[in-house]
């Protein structure tokens, strides 16, 4: 089974305005340099997306109402709608902010796997008011195609061996891995629906597009093996220094809190993986140990981290002693593909965090880092007071 919120970031704003209702909304940065993040079905119409820049979507629909998102809200609601999944079936998997896979193997003996399925779809609508598709298949290539051609707000059941035959009339594009580039080089040798693939030799689109041209001709053909990998709260990442000398430099500890967070965040995003919760770390020169936590907004942006993190150590170093450590913890991990703040950042933002993590990914973590977090340099004396930061 897989799960899909309709336009989550619109639905959530329009249980709190109802005026929104049936009108073209778009969620994001409200700039003309902003992005959209979410737009409702009625904007759709008029050729916009998500991660559209503002500026093109206000061209395309001028009466469009345009809604800073509140990331607090679209956070809360997914963690409701996470634990009524969690209460409600053996295993799933949460793939994004609303998204998630579930896993009814072996329970069409004891109930009735589309039964089931149903009645969880009805609960959460009922219990909050938000509209949810889902589809219903043997894997999780084809579940996701068919929760697409589900919504808005419907459900859908593929039968075991009729993969092919559902998926055959569907354009390339719906095939998860087959963005722009793809499409028009598959365009461009006269592909044009799902069927066309199917009967293609896997060999000559692995020619084609080397070895994701074989996975997309499997996924074209309805075979995907990938298991559902079971969701849980604790998952976390996690980093620490030991002083060798203790110190009360807060400047320095704050420079070093910053390094240590710029990893943890490209680590995240290199493992597409969003945080909602970030927890300090201190302990001081009498070995007592202190933390502090806080849910945050799902995200895995530098910026908003470091901010969260240092509002956290100044509310948590109270005592003024000598610091013999500190760390910080992100968890309640998901897979997530809200990679960036749309609501507040702006093309350029998002860019540059795109060529930094290219430049990290080529050169090393150490290659770039911001200037507040230069002074972090783990194995190596540190530039301030001679302290050394061991991992």
């Amino acid at each position: 089974m897989h799960i899909d919120l309709d336009s989550f970031f619109v639905s959530v704003e329009r249980l709190v305005r109802p005026e929104l209702m049936g009108k073209p909304v778009l969620v994001g940065g409200t700039s003309d340099r902003g992005v959209v993040a979410s737009c409702s079905y009625e904007a759709r119409e008029f050729g916009i997306h998500s991660a559209m820049p503002m500026r093109m979507a206000r061209q395309l629909c001028p009466e469009a109402i345009i809604v800073k998102g509140d990331g607090e809200q679209y956070s809360k609601y997914s963690n409701i709608i996470t634990e009524m999944i969690h209460e409600n079936v053996p295993l799933y998997e949460k793939t994004s902010i609303d998204e998630f896979y579930v896993d009814y193997t072996g329970m069409d003996r004891f109930f009735g796997c589309y039964k089931m399925a149903t009645e969880l779809r009805q609960k959460i609508i009922k219990e909050t008011h938000l509209p949810i598709s889902f589809a219903m298949s043997s894997n999780k290539t084809v579940s996701k195609v068919g929760t697409g051609e589900a919504k808005p707000n419907g459900q859908k059941e593929i039968p075991f061996g009729t993969e092919k035959i559902f998926l055959a009339p569907l354009s390339i594009r719906k095939i998860p891995m087959v963005g722009d580039k793809t499409y028009q080089l598959l365009r461009g040798m006269g592909i044009q629906q799902i069927r066309t693939l199917q009967e293609m030799p896997c060999e000559l689109m692995q020619q084609v597009l080397g070895e994701n041209g074989a996975l997309i001709w499997r996924k074209a053909n309805g075979i995907d093996n990938s298991p559902i990998v079971p969701y849980s709260e604790r998952k976390s990442i996690s980093t620490e220094r030991t002083f060798e000398k203790d110190t009360i430099d807060v400047r320095a500890l704050k420079s070093l809190l910053i390094g240590m967070t710029e990893k943890l965040a490209y680590q995240l995003r290199d493992e597409g993986k969003l945080t909602s919760c970030v927890t300090v770390k201190i302990r001081y020169s009498d070995f007592n140990t202190y933390t502090m936590q806080a849910r945050i907004p799902y995200t895995s942006l530098d910026h908003v981290l470091i901010e969260k993190i240092n509002g956290l150590f100044d509310k948590l170093y109270q005592k003024r002693m000598l610091i013999r450590l500190i760390g910080i913890r992100f968890s309640h991990l998901v897979y997530g593909g809200y990679q960036y703040n749309m609501f507040e950042d702006t093309i350029e933002q998002i860019h540059l965090y795109q060529a930094m993590d290219s430049i990290r990914k080529r050169f090393g973590n150490d290659a770039v880092s911001r200037a507040a977090g230069s002074n972090y340099k783990p194995n190596k004396v540190n530039a301030f007071n001679g302290i050394i930061a061991k991992p």
